[in-house]
């Protein structure tokens, strides 16, 4: 069997890379063991071994044992469980014109949590400054000062490159193009600083809080905006340059080509977008409508139109959304965002199109289902963002090993 053991500064690690504490932890993590029996039958480690894997876990307080007790043959086991109070996460889920900032538990559990009108177009250094201040003040009224932090989440309305961190290309962030956001948070925070696109911390929330057991899942967010994020064996597929699920700006044809916000014409956004929609509302009945929150007040104040206007966009978005499915064939498809939450009228014309164009091999078992959330995926987003980065199996052990704390002090 071949050596995957990885060097340290010190040296390669005490362990196979599939056999070392941080294995061990992800399957606590994603309940598919809970005893050490268990942990034994999934890895073939000896029972002596899977001990010394948790005792490593135990003396960095990221696992614990529960109360309760799992049956067994013999003995009653009493369950192992990520301790989610070792660390905090700060998670930050930055709108057009509001900012939620809150303070988490390892499983996105708030512990503090703020709504604060810090809109994108104060500009970088204003609103990362205005955000500084506000965990500050969050974690000091929250008493929280002397919990180690696992890492910093932010999730942000634009096209995001992963790897750096930084806003690229056409975005409603005016200015915020190439800005070095994790180098101006780390003027006050030395901590993992995580950085992404919404729509991508809308999906990994769905999948890791609601729908872990499925490999495939894609995520359409129907709001001012209109994106997608997809789930491809488990994990967040970002594409090459971290552009992949960018479907509102992909155009469709046989509807028009309108003026789309990018500078297009024709994309998909310009004709679901709730700002598009209220555009059209506000041309044909003279309403002062300008986005998806406008849009949802008319349809649950029984404005026909507004609803007439849903139902047609869901099956607009039902074209686009049936090319993904054949091309990715998910699991499941979750409809989340602004415009999905006023009953079933864009749902309704997703559903009709996606299993009229879509193969029989590709809807046989596929769920098509609205979000689970009804606030908050953003910020859960971003802490399970931090939570997968820092707890990954490969990052843990090497810290383990090199006897630091996973998490730092504030």
């Amino acid at each position: 069997m071949t050596d995957t053991t990885r060097p340290t500064a010190a040296g390669p690690l005490p362990w196979r890379a599939d056999e070392g504490p941080g294995r061990i932890l992800e399957l606590i993590t994603t309940g598919r063991a809970r005893t050490r029996t268990s942990i034994a039958q999934l890895t073939g480690l000896s029972r002596s071994t899977v001990g010394q894997r948790l005792d490593a876990l135990f003396a960095a307080g990221l696992v614990k044992e529960s109360d309760k007790s799992v049956p067994s043959r013999g003995r009653p086991s009493r369950a192992l469980q990520l301790n989610h109070a070792a660390g905090l996460i700060i998670s930050v889920d930055i709108g057009e014109e509001r900012t939620r900032v809150a303070i988490t538990d390892l499983n996105a559990g708030i512990l503090a949590e703020r709504v604060e009108r810090l809109a994108v177009g104060e500009g970088p250094d204003v609103l990362l400054d205005k955000i500084t201040t506000t965990v500050r003040g969050m974690i000091g009224h929250a008493d929280l000062g002397d919990k180690p932090v696992a890492g910093i989440g932010f999730g942000l309305p634009a096209p995001v490159d992963y790897e750096a961190g930084r806003v690229l290309g056409w975005s409603i962030m005016s200015g915020w193009d190439d800005y070095d956001i994790r180098g101006h948070l780390r003027r006050t925070w030395q901590v993992p600083i995580l950085i992404d696109n919404d729509v991508n911390l809308l999906t990994l929330a769905e999948h890791r809080r609601f729908w872990h057991d499925r490999s495939h899942l894609l995520y359409i967010k129907a709001g001012t905006g209109v994106g997608s994020g997809m789930v491809v064996g488990g994990r967040v597929n970002r594409g090459a340059q971290g552009a992949a699920g960018d479907i509102g700006h992909a155009h469709l044809s046989g509807f028009g080509d309108p003026q789309c916000r990018c500078g297009n014409r024709g994309c998909l956004e310009s004709l679901v977008g709730g700002w598009a929609l209220a555009r059209d509302l506000r041309d044909r009945h003279q309403n002062n409508g300008h986005d998806a929150r406008d849009v949802v007040d008319q349809v649950k104040g029984g404005d026909s139109a507004a609803v007439a206007a849903l139902r047609t966009a869901g099956r607009i978005l039902g074209e686009a959304v049936a090319y993904a499915t054949s091309l990715l064939n998910p699991d499941i498809i979750v409809l989340g965002g602004r415009l999905s939450t006023v009953g079933d009228h864009l749902m309704a014309g997703v559903r009709e199109v996606i299993y009229q164009r879509s193969l029989p091999l590709a809807t046989r078992q596929l769920q098509i289902v609205p979000t689970k959330y009804k606030s908050r995926a953003g910020i859960a987003g971003a802490a399970y963002l931090v939570r997968d980065h820092v707890l990954h199996p490969s990052t843990l052990d090497t810290t383990l090993a090199s006897g630091d704390s996973p998490f730092a002090a504030l």
